[in-house]
């Protein structure tokens, strides 16, 4: 973790607004910064150049003006697909990047080829065909988020000979026709040989959390979900010595029916992570 040091400096960081070329420009160098693309499709926060990063791909809610008429899918049918909050409760981390556009316009979590939706959960979701410069613009922004996550990978990497990554997600518990984890951790698509004890305690660390509300805590490993989205995968497949970690919360901390978000749990979320995401980095930097 950063020292009192660098985080009293890290308080006096301005946001900016900054153009791809720029923001691999300050991760080669180095230069601590908090910014939002030119875009405005991602931010990033480097208050120190730690062992380890948090990623929320699906916090974004933005949804481009041009969209709007041609989309079958309400607000919130969009908003409950999408993970609120999930950088909140990386937020208090050096390291953070996410997403700001909705996955409706394209999905950071998939391929290329599959990130821009035409139905979505059984829903067609366009009324015509999208055009193909709407997809383009899509498209870039992907590429260019992607551009970033490489930058940042490479540049930790080569600063520590290894990386962890927390990829955090939330999905919605209530269309479950049975019992599921409070917790969900995905690993179907990463080194197991190496790192399948790293993962067990990762779980087993989220599922003892004392949650508010009376909201009990469980955790479980590929129950939910096994881990089989693009952010893991593009990590996993580039950067051999670099562990995600994809971690999924129900939405115990929203009422995903109204739409109502329970900032004190969202608040216990964070506290709780703020201690466990650093125990979890010195495991796995002692482990292998």
């Amino acid at each position: 973790m950063p020292s009192k040091g660098v985080r009293d400096c890290v308080m006096r960081l301005k946001m900016l607004r900054l153009s791809v070329s720029d923001i691999i420009s300050k991760i080669a160098a180095e230069i601590p910064f908090e910014a939002v693309s030119v875009d405005y499709s991602f931010t990033i926060k480097i208050e120190d150049y730690a062992p380890y990063i948090c990623g929320a791909v699906h916090n974004g809610h933005q949804f481009r003006k041009s969209l709007w008429d041609n989309c079958l899918h309400t607000e919130y049918e969009r908003w409950y697909e999408e993970d609120p909050c999930t950088k909140e409760m990386v937020q208090s981390h050096p390291i953070v990047i996410a997403g700001c556009d909705s996955r409706f316009e394209y999905d950071l979590n998939r391929a290329p080829e599959t990130a821009i939706y035409t139905d979505a959960w059984g829903k067609e979701l366009w009324k015509n065909p999208l055009p193909d410069h709407e997809k383009v613009m899509s498209l870039k922004k992907h590429t260019n988020f992607y551009k970033v996550v490489d930058a940042l990978i490479n540049k930790i990497e080569s600063k520590y000979g290894k990386a962890i990554v927390f990829d955090m997600h939330s999905y919605n518990w209530k269309r479950w026709d049975r019992p599921v984890p409070t917790w969900n951790l995905g690993t179907a698509n990463i080194d197991n040989g190496r790192f399948e004890a790293i993962a067990d305690s990762w779980s087993k660390k989220l599922g003892a959390m004392n949650l508010p509300n009376g909201i009990e805590s469980s955790s479980k490993i590929n129950d939910t979900f096994q881990g089989n989205g693009y952010f893991l995968k593009y990590i996993t497949q580039n950067f051999a010595n670099t562990l995600v970690l994809a971690t999924e919360i129900a939405k115990v901390y929203c009422d995903e029916y109204e739409g109502i978000i329970y900032p004190e749990v969202v608040r216990s979320v964070e506290e709780h992570l703020k201690e466990l995401i650093p125990l979890q980095l010195r495991e796995f930097q002692e482990s292998i």
